[in-house]
């Protein structure tokens, strides 16, 4: 079962080396992954403590800022959400009539 493939296609997947001139598929050989060298957990507490020390951190104003930020979405969110809870708690008691 071959698929029929149109002029774009064909160019596209020789581009990507899927297939020869004609369309046929070209078996692309398998690359065995190169294997990493294991580290030794002082080795890799430095490389941690390195990339740490190129973080961006932010200051302690933008630190409260972005909190209250959070603080004040979940409040929102929570009323949002306690809101409709009470009106569908109103509407089902209504509707089954407690």
């Amino acid at each position: 079962m071959s698929m029929e493939m149109n002029r774009q296609q064909k160019r596209m997947m020789q581009r990507m080396g899927a297939v020869n001139e004609q369309g046929a598929a070209v078996r692309q050989p398998v690359v065995p992954q190169a294997r990493r060298e294991r580290v030794g957990p002082v080795r890799y507490l430095r490389e941690v403590r390195e990339e740490m020390r190129r973080v961006a951190w932010p200051t302690a104003a933008e630190v409260r800022r972005y909190a209250l930020i959070v603080l004040a979405t979940v409040v929102v969110v929570t009323a949002f959400v306690g809101g409709f809870d009470a009106v569908f708690g109103i509407f089902s008691g209504w509707l089954y009539k407690d």
